[in-house]
């Protein structure tokens, strides 16, 4: 059997000797590189051409998820599972969007770790017991028409914002939880204003609730 070709991003090097000495006596895991940070991590994409890429979310310079959304969307046969210890909703959905196909904690058992990496590696969309359980129930709230057919004219970033917005979040939690910063965030909300032609943040909460109130 030919073995999957691993890369492992993650800013912790001890993190990464963890995973790669683990990967050492596993037969079908072959481990061909490592990055820390997005732009190692893009780079080595590029030149190894790897099966199965473990991405963190949060790294110093370009961030696993807008890495995630450069490879795929060059090379979409290079499959990402996420690796983190980040379990928010913001994180999962933003990760799905970029193109992961998993999403696992890295306080995962050895044996749940592998079964993901399998799973990716041939194609399967794969989550943590925990995750999977709260994106069941979230899909299961959502009506026939997707959030993204809501609002149409705002962009997906705007929509993202608008959602955590109504969801309670400040400026600064909304630039945390999206790895933007605080200047971004605030022109995402005055372009969201603007589109929505409301005058404020209340009257663009009210909105939202709305239309999640509408059959």
């Amino acid at each position: 059997m030919t073995p999957l070709r691993i890369v492992i991003v993650d800013d912790h090097p001890l993190f990464r000797h963890g995973v790669r000495t683990l990967f050492s006596t596993i037969p079908d895991l072959e481990v061909i590189g490592e990055a820390a940070s997005g732009e190692e991590a893009i780079q080595l994409a590029d030149e190894q051409k790897p099966d199965v890429m473990l991405m963190d979310i949060r790294m110093t310079g370009l961030n696993g998820i807008e890495a995630t959304r450069r490879i795929v969307s060059a090379d979409p046969s290079i499959r990402i599972l996420i690796l983190t210890m980040f379990e928010d909703d913001t994180s999962v959905f933003t990760a799905m969007r970029a193109g992961a196909k998993g999403y696992v904690l890295k306080d995962a058992e050895k044996d749940e770790l592998l079964r993901a990496i399998r799973a990716v590696g041939s194609g399967e969309a794969i989550f943590s017991s925990g995750i999977a359980s709260r994106m069941i129930e979230y899909f299961s709230m959502v009506r026939p028409a997707a959030q993204e057919q809501l609002f149409p004219e705002l962009s997906a970033r705007e929509r993202e914002v608008l959602y955590l917005m109504e969801g309670g979040s400040t400026n600064a939690q909304i630039a945390h939880k999206l790895d933007l910063s605080a200047k971004t965030v605030a022109n995402y909300v005055t372009n969201i204003l603007n589109k929505l032609q409301v005058a404020d943040r209340e009257e663009a909460m009210r909105l939202v609730r709305e239309s999640k109130s509408q059959p």
